[in-house]
């Protein structure tokens, strides 16, 4: 962790952190303005699933790092082929004395999806809460606070991180692809009973309470793995919060994976799980 110290030598988020501000501000104005403290005993369990992601993934994992909460990085690595896994090595001896972000390193000898590896990934998590980084570069870290303040408060079981909120940078990239991310969220909504704004989000924050009871249930390998947890979620009648998120997106080029055919599988699963258990 780099910039881990506030103005008076305490760590952000930290309960001597807050009780600075606290004085200074206000409860308030520190309500206003999004600050809280975390407990020095709190673990964040970061489960990252990885496909081909060599020419991202340092520079990710080091905004990972950066943020100041203690934390757990688990990588499961898909089924790899265009070098990612020579980087493991390198990153686990790096990261050797860094205790407050420690690296595990999960390999898939095959590409099963990414539902597959998010499914690995919760199967391990011993943090208080969990939640789901992707190894490209759309979705910022920098996020990480915003998201657990809901939980961390006791207000929230579950937390999206909605990219259609409205106040957080937002590429702009293809409108077929947000019409159709609103036609499953909507549609997802209407078997859920929940009014969610973005339910394919990969930022999905869990309470270890929620991961006990919807992982070892999880069966989707590929991008249906969104609206069964959402469904599994909301049968479990999670509270659930909508946090605004930072989001720039990819291009194909760029390596973006997601397809019609996945669209179509969100489907299959929206109806499926939000009529079966």
């Amino acid at each position: 962790m780099n910039q881990d110290l506030g103005p008076k030598g305490e760590r952000p988020y930290s309960p001597e952190w807050y009780s600075s501000l606290e004085r200074t501000l206000g409860k308030t104005a520190c309500r206003q303005l999004g600050f809280f403290s975390i407990p020095d005993d709190f673990l964040l369990s970061v489960v990252i699933p990885i496909f081909n992601e060599r020419d991202t993934l340092e520079t990710m994992l080091s905004r990972v790092k950066d943020v100041p909460i203690r934390k757990e990085l688990i990588l499961v690595d898909d089924g790899s082929t265009d070098g990612t896994r020579d980087l493991y090595d390198r990153l686990e001896e790096a990261n050797r004395d860094d205790k407050f972000n420690t690296i595990r390193v999960i390999l898939h000898e095959t590409n099963k999806g990414k539902g597959a590896a998010v499914r690995t990934g919760l199967q391990h998590v011993s943090g208080n809460v969990a939640l789901i980084q992707d190894a490209d570069l759309e979705y910022d870290p920098a996020d990480y606070p915003r998201l657990l303040r809901p939980i961390i408060e006791g207000k929230a079981d579950v937390v999206y991180g909605s990219r259609f909120l409205g106040d957080q940078p937002h590429r702009v990239l293809y409108f077929w692809h947000y019409l159709g991310n609103k036609f499953l969220t909507s549609l997802s909504n209407c078997f859920t009973n929940l009014n969610l704004t973005d339910m394919e989000t990969c930022y999905k924050v869990f309470t270890s309470d929620v991961v006990q009871k919807i992982a070892p249930r999880l069966r989707q390998n590929r991008f249906g793995i969104e609206p069964e947890i959402t469904a599994r979620v909301a049968r479990e009648k999670s509270r659930v919060f909508e946090i605004s998120i930072s989001y720039s997106g990819r291009t194909y080029a760029q390596g973006k994976k997601i397809g019609w055919r996945d669209g179509f599988k969100a489907i299959w699963c929206i109806v499926r799980y939000g009529l079966f258990n």
